[in-house]
């Protein structure tokens, strides 16, 4: 008697319409897929513009939502990196989480994506022409466009993605004048929805989350779709203990090192001569902290950066300066404060006083939502680790300390 088929070594095939994108997809000596099968335990075998996955069913399923997403990316004109990847695989590993936990005795669904997929044997795939090497190494068999080739390819779906202003992009994106941004984590896509539906929204967590990088997006994206008028990206001047009157030059000299990384999210969003009109003209404005007292900020996108270095008087200053139509975003990690000892830190201080207030969302990320290089996460947690070993007292997660 013949053993029943095992659904592990049923392939999910995907057909990629454009297999001039596939070169971006696979990345450079098919880099990407080997992350995708590392990461999410499949193997992936491709022929042209068709890739079979085979694995367990809910590996397939997360591997084909990575390449699918990846590949909705493309047509949008957006380009491929290793992070890009390494984000999908998160977000589809938070989707298989949230399945398994709503549906534990059943496996996740077989959803339909936008390329044609379907399950088929190993053998049915190899009978579809030309010869291939055995599943688990990622061979293309069918030449390819070069990287400069699809990088054109992509630059050209960009225009047509731009030209056509009713072009869907994918769920979460921001769309801004030099590039397409999309959440890494399933903690960035719930901050991003929180960004466009609140007009306070608290981001809490640890470095390399991007906190910051994402509600820039946002108000980028806010105004040039004219839902505002200016942006306001603002840090605490002072840090780790350094004071500006003892630093060179005027004053725009003396802060702008605080503020460089607000700066380099809008040059990597907008191009230069739009940040630098838009400086000159009062439509971006970048500012320490302390410049903002006295103000009223209507019909504005405001940023607080570093917020943990602020005192509650410095908080309570910001948060009383919104005006009509404006919308206000603080960010901050409470285990980086720099404010000598003693002083309070104005971001804790806002969370023991505001949480709970209608209207004013709270988003809280974790080591396992950080998107920088691998080492930072593994920082992090040392970190931590050590802060727990020493028995210090560290905020807890919702951003306080235990009580």
């Amino acid at each position: 008697m013949n053993a029943p088929p095992n659904p592990a070594n049923t392939p999910t095939v995907l057909d990629f319409a454009d297999n001039r994108l596939l070169a971006s997809l696979f990345g450079e000596h098919d880099r990407h897929l080997a992350r995708i099968e590392q990461q999410l335990g499949v193997q992936v075998s491709t022929r042209g513009n068709r890739v079979a996955i085979t694995g367990p069913q809910d590996a397939r399923d997360a591997a084909r939502a990575v390449l699918t997403g990846l590949y909705s990316r493309l047509e949008h004109g957006a380009l491929i990196e290793m992070g890009d990847v390494e984000g999908a695989i998160r977000m589809a590993r938070g989707r298989m989480a949230e399945a398994a936990n709503a549906s534990p005795n059943t496996s996740s669904p077989n959803n339909s994506s936008p390329n044609n997929s379907s399950d088929v044997s190993q053998q049915e795939f190899n009978q579809t022409g030309g010869e291939m090497q055995a599943v688990g190494k990622s061979v293309v068999t069918q030449a390819v466009p070069s990287t400069r080739a699809a990088r054109e390819a992509a630059e050209r779906a960009a225009e047509r993605a731009a030209a056509n202003t009713e072009s869907r992009l994918p769920e979460g994106a921001i769309r801004t004048k030099k590039r397409i941004i999309l959440p890494r984590s399933p903690t960035q896509a719930r901050y991003i929805a929180e960004l466009l539906r609140h007009e306070l929204v608290f981001g809490l967590g640890p470095a390399g989350t991007g906190k910051t990088y994402m509600a820039v997006a946002v108000a980028v994206q806010m105004l040039l779709d004219g839902r505002v008028d200016r942006i306001i990206l603002s840090r605490p001047a002072v840090e780790a203990g350094e004071r500006l009157g003892f630093l060179p030059g005027d004053m725009r000299e003396k802060i702008d090192p605080y503020l460089r990384p607000l700066y380099d999210a809008l040059y990597d969003m907008l191009p230069p001569d739009r940040v630098e009109k838009g400086l000159a003209s009062g439509e971006i404005e970048v500012a320490p902290l302390a410049f903002m007292r006295g103000r009223t900020l209507a019909n504005a996108y405001v940023i607080l950066d570093e917020a943990q270095n602020t005192s509650p008087v410095q908080m309570k200053m910001l948060l009383t300066r919104l005006g009509e139509n404006s919308r206000l975003a603080v960010t901050g990690d409470l285990s980086q404060v720099d404010l000598p000892l003693g002083v309070p830190s104005g971001l804790r201080d806002a969370l023991d006083i505001l949480e709970g207030i209608e209207g004013i969302s709270f988003v809280r990320f974790s080591d396992q939502d950080v998107v920088r290089h691998p080492l930072v996460t593994k920082v992090v947690r040392a970190y931590a680790q050590r802060e727990q070993d020493l028995g210090l007292a560290r905020p807890d997660a919702a951003g306080r300390r235990g009580r």
